[in-house]
């Protein structure tokens, strides 16, 4: 019998110098790793937390990996409740051989916050089960209530988080008001940003009204919305990290930054959009980078047909197609005549018109010249009910204009210098870089353009025609204007091309001419605008061989060198 004990005792000496050893490796892979090996405190996470203990008491199997802390011996135990000191030797190789010896062990006493327990009494009955491989042990749980839910993966640093999540809980009250919220976030300091949020609700509001009520009408009509926009975009799924609410906070603090940036409201949609977009990761972000670097802006093929009226549409729910309008300002008379037709486009669709002075002469323009440019333009502007503003920036006008068209729905330019006959003018073209390269449609403006009666679409059955059918379509249905289809056919070629045309007015009931030419495309558009005295040119962008076109030309080039009216370049 003595032998017997004497070979349980050295068992129990070999499994607790093993169980150190796994609290010393468990120690240096959490340091590796960055995360913390310490169990939690109880009363650090029930203060932090504002838990409140309850009488509910009940005998239950507690999984191992749930339980994340203790009431008085967090330091003597690693986060998996491996030994980490060899004082508490004796206690736990005599637990380790009351095991071995099959006399049983009572149930420990516990805490239970949500999905994480919390040994009261039996630690050493813990760590010696989990040194045995057990998955689970028989304690008396008790009970604690928080609002801010313990999951078993917590650490230290989380812990830090969920103690500002629950102070926001407690001053709003929004988990009495909903009880399945849910607002987690991975960033302590972003829960101010939603107690201002709030605050500044309370303050639109009735005055009267409590920081509950108004935590309780933003959450329904601020922050609800805008997570409707993440799971509508499916944007978790680029952000498999991060919340929901983290996301929130990203899109409003992305909106009030370009708001700040262009001087307009924007929508939450439209902030969503952008980050939705932009490259997730540094690879993405350097080969990006690298492509715009190695590629000519006349060779780069710009945003694939029809994208922006798949994402950026989206957002307008039903109101006018043109909301907002970016015109070009050059300080020069075809500048001015580019604004005039957009005050004119914008009265028809109740939208703002954004002008933009861009220089790309190293020093910039004068303090005057600025004040005659801006006098200039409040001039043009004081007698329109449109809603204006005018930025000055300096760089390269047309890589400029592309990067503000992504928050608008349509650039306004002016035309003095189409693109010219030889390769070596389209190559050089800004105007080419920014039809090219521009993620909404342009309007391209000649001096002396007067507002539209009549309007000519080009058609061809390509993507960037079906664009630009999209758009008469709209602009023939709202604004009543005559509209002329025309569509020019090789000699061999014997297809129907009007068809889907015809198709798409007819569904949308509009009325239109419908013209059939054969022979050299831009010669017999521009021929029948000239027949039907057309003032406005509906046409689909550049196709997507930039080299070709550079070498040979193309329509929309010779479209553009030949019309003394407006041209709708369509994307």
């Amino acid at each position: 019998m003595d032998d017997e004990h004497s070979s349980i005792a050295l068992q129990a000496v070999q499994d607790f110098r093993a169980a150190r050893l796994q609290a010393n490796l468990e120690r240096i892979r959490a340091t590796l790793q960055g995360k913390s090996a310490d169990l939690l405190s109880y009363e650090e996470v029930r203060e932090k937390l504002r838990a409140k203990e309850t009488n509910r008491r009940q005998l239950k199997e507690i999984p191992l990996d749930a339980i994340v802390g203790s009431v008085g011996r967090y330091s003597d135990f690693t986060r998996q409740f491996f030994p980490r000191q060899e004082s508490g030797k004796h206690r736990w190789m005599k637990i380790r051989m009351i095991v071995e010896s099959f006399e049983g062990l009572p149930p420990i006493e516990a805490y239970q916050l949500e999905d994480g327990y919390f040994v009261i009494d039996g630690n050493h009955r813990v760590s010696v089960a989990r040194s045995l491989g057990a998955e689970s042990i028989e304690g008396y749980v008790t009970r604690v209530e928080v609002n801010v839910p313990l999951t078993s993966d917590v650490g230290p640093d989380e812990l830090i988080i969920m103690e500002r999540y629950a102070i926001f809980l407690e001053r709003t009250q929004l988990k009495a008001a909903f009880p399945n919220i849910d607002l987690q976030m991975s960033a302590a300091g972003n829960y101010r940003i939603l107690e201002h949020q709030i605050k500044i609700h309370q303050q639109w509001m009735e005055s009267d009204c409590s920081y509950q009520e108004a935590a309780v009408d933003w959450y329904k009509t601020v922050y609800c919305p805008v997570v409707q926009i993440i799971r509508k975009r499916g944007m978790m799924r680029d952000f498999p990290q991060r919340s929901e609410t983290d996301l929130y906070v990203w899109i409003e603090k992305h909106r009030n930054d370009l708001v700040k940036h262009l001087g307009w409201p924007l929508d939450a949609d439209a902030a969503a959009i952008d980050l939705s977009q932009r490259p997730k990761s540094f690879l993405q972000r350097v080969r990006k980078k690298i492509h715009n670097t190695i590629i000519p802006a006349p060779l780069n093929k710009g945003a694939m047909p029809g994208e922006w009226r798949k994402t950026w549409l989206s957002t307008h729910q039903d109101q006018a197609l043109f909301r907002h309008i970016l015109v070009a300002i050059n300080a020069k008379e075809e500048g001015w005549t580019a604004l005039k037709l957009a005050l004119d486009f914008a009265q028809h669709e109740k939208s703002q018109v954004h002008g933009l002075h861009i220089t790309d002469r190293k020093k910039g323009i004068s303090d005057y010249q600025r004040e005659q440019i801006q006098s200039t333009f409040d001039r043009a502007c004081k007698d329109t009910a449109v809603r204006t503003g005018l930025r000055f920036k300096q760089g390269n006008i047309a890589q400029m204009l592309n990067d503000e068209a992504r928050w608008v729905d349509l650039v306004v330019v002016s035309l003095k210098h189409p693109p010219g006959p030889r390769a070596i003018n389209r190559l050089s073209s800004g105007l080419s870089q920014l039809i090219r390269r521009c993620p909404r449609p342009v309007l391209v403006v000649p001096q002396g353009t007067k507002p539209f009666t009549h309007m000519l679409l080009a058609y061809d059955d390509s993507l960037t025609s079906k664009e630009a059918l999209f758009i008469a379509a709209y602009l023939a249905k709202s604004w009543q204007m005559p509209l002329t289809v025309v569509t020019v056919k090789t000699e061999n070629e014997d297809v129907d091309i009007l068809r889907y045309a015809r198709n798409y007015l007819a569904d949308e009931k509009i009325q239109a001419n419908f013209i059939g030419k054969q022979g050299k495309a831009a010669s017999e558009i521009l021929q029948v605008a000239k027949d039907y005295l057309c003032d406005l040119i509906i046409i689909g962008s550049y196709g997507h061989n930039p080299i070709l076109e550079v070498v040979l030309g193309s329509t929309v080039d010779e479209i553009l060198q030949n019309f003394d009216s407006a041209v709708f370049v369509c994307r």
